[in-house]
């Protein structure tokens, strides 16, 4: 597979992807490079493709640092536009499929690209009309006859550090979503050591990636074992036992999947029909992920558990190996090597040891910002007024303990202040699923003359529970006075984002339909 040289590549402080990726493509030949629904490619089909997409976009005029915009499920041919657009000079520009009309159309005007690669299935459900000015290829329909000749070459690329590598849409649900802007270092140091790490350990590198491609979570699956010369599998659409079934046939080795697809795969009634002995890593990020789902997962499926806390904007990466400590799955884990973490409280003051408050971070994965939004990226940043230095405001209240583990008490956002005191939703939570009958619950604050704010609980329920008022009650019993619930409602699904991440804000909007609280 080219270990010792790629190594030696992956071990420097920068190199050139597109470049690994030609040397993988020429020594593995027919190996296979990427899988999905429909088929497979070798690797040098995909180095062959890859060329043949920049080409045509650089012959079409693409500028260097020029966004590509991408939309649709995630494919081979979707992964292989990607690519092209990062060989050809250019930014990768995936789009939000969940997104409406009006953010897409947002979405692809900010991004400043000219081509718009979208599937036809996303083109029907738009309609002909959309994006219009822009040169539109059907990526499963036209790819092949639009990209420039078999064995044609782009012109040579060398990319800078600082050059950008590609745009992550934020997953905002009202408004255009802000472009986070990825530089060719930042990849390079997030996913070459990741690579590098996996070869040096001998590991078979096969991949399955069932979060999309516009998903920077999806990255951890995608782009490192391109680098490591391996084979990468993407889902269409995540489905329980179709990934079970792909991780068996394909002896995978790696995947990256977020807090709800866990649950599900532990609720399936056929899971442990399948063979997933040669899983040796799991991955974990998006979403909080409660400690007794990871030791379920860890009971249950083969392999290593790593949870990483960070933020698509960057700030401090946090690793749990959930395999190695047991007794700290309550937390996200330490921060890694390289990132930094602080506590402040509301006025951006050290907090004392042991204490909640709002996290910042800082490490050597940093955005290069939102693109078009000097000032709304620099909202997001906190600067240390003794040394100068640049933090990024995680968002979340958190606190550390004695071992520098982090254990995460809520989004800042959604912490509930009623009657002068901070309640943090994560507490009630953990209450809640406490009972035998709670399989999930979530806490958030709606409005209250009384008290300013007032905790209101949602929960999903096994089958023949108790009546959600007497949950409600043995919970608050166990609470503090100013904790208690004033209402808790069943729902049959919590509302998710395409990456799983819950959605209180269409929870905030559920209460208010089932009537607030007096």
């Amino acid at each position: 597979m080219g270990e010792t040289q790629t190594t030696a590549a992956l071990a420097e402080p920068f190199g050139n992807f597109p470049q690994i990726l030609a040397a993988n493509a020429a020594e593995l030949g027919d190996r296979p490079a990427m899988r999905d629904d429909d088929g497979e490619i070798s690797w040098a089909e995909l180095g062959d493709r890859v060329e043949r997409i920049a080409a045509r976009l650089v012959e079409d005029g693409l500028a260097r640092g020029q966004s590509v915009a991408i939309l649709g499920y995630s494919s081979i041919p979707y992964a292989l536009v990607f690519l092209a657009a990062v060989r050809a000079g250019g930014v990768a520009a995936p789009l939000t499929t969940s997104a409406s009309p009006e953010q897409l159309a947002g979405m692809a005007s900010d991004s400043g690209a000219s081509h718009i690669f979208v599937d036809r299935a996303k083109l029907a459900e738009l309609g002909e009309d959309c994006f219009p000015g822009m040169t539109r290829i059907v990526l499963d329909e036209e790819l092949e006859g639009w990209m420039a000749a078999e064995g044609t070459q782009a012109p040579a690329f060398d990319p800078q550090p600082g050059d950008p590598f590609n745009i992550i849409y934020s997953s905002g649900t009202t408004g255009v979503p802000k472009g986070i802007v990825h530089s060719h270092q930042m990849r390079w140091r997030q996913f070459a050591a990741t690579a590098s790490s996996w070869l040096e350990n001998g590991l078979p590198v096969r991949t399955l990636a069932s979060t999309p491609l516009y998903s920077n979570t999806t990255m951890v699956a995608f782009l490192p074992p391109l680098l490591a010369g391996g084979t990468v599998r993407v889902m269409r659409k995540f489905d329980v036992l179709r990934w079970l079934e792909f991780a068996q046939a394909d002896r995978t080795t790696v995947t990256m999947l977020v807090p709800v697809q866990y649950r599900r795969l532990m609720q399936e009634p056929r899971f442990d029909e399948f063979d997933l002995s040669a899983l040796q890593i799991k991955y974990c990020t998006s979403a909080p992920f409660p400690a007794d789902l990871k030791r379920e997962v860890l009971d249950r499926m083969p392999g290593a558990l790593i949870e990483i806390y960070s933020m698509t904007e960057g700030g401090v990466v946090c690793l749990l190996e959930a395999h190695k400590f047991p007794d700290k799955l309550h937390t996200v884990g330490r921060p890694a090597p390289g990132s930094e973490l602080k506590v402040l409280d509301d006025n951006d003051r050290p907090v004392a040891p042991g204490e909640a408050g709002n996290l910042i971070g800082r490490s050597q994965t940093m955005m290069m910002g939102y693109k078009n939004q000097p000032a709304k990226t620099q909202e997001g940043y906190w600067t240390d007024p003794e040394s100068g230095e640049v933090w990024q405001r995680m968002g979340d209240i958190g606190r550390v303990d004695a071992e520098g583990f982090v254990e995460l008490v809520g989004r800042a956002k959604d912490m509930i202040i009623s009657g002068g005191f901070n309640i943090f939703p994560v507490d009630l939570e953990d209450e809640l699923v406490k009972e035998d009958e709670v399989i999930e619950a979530a806490v958030i604050g709606v409005p209250s003359e009384r008290w300013g704010e007032t905790p209101v609980g949602f929960v999903t329920l096994r089958a023949g529970s108790r009546d959600c008022e007497e949950i409600r009650a043995a919970v608050n019993a166990r609470l503090g006075k100013t904790q208690r619930l004033a209402q808790l409602h069943a729902v049959d699904e919590m509302p998710r984002s395409h990456i799983g991440k819950l959605l209180k804000t269409d929870l905030r909007e559920e209460a208010v339909r089932r009537g607030l609280p007096e």
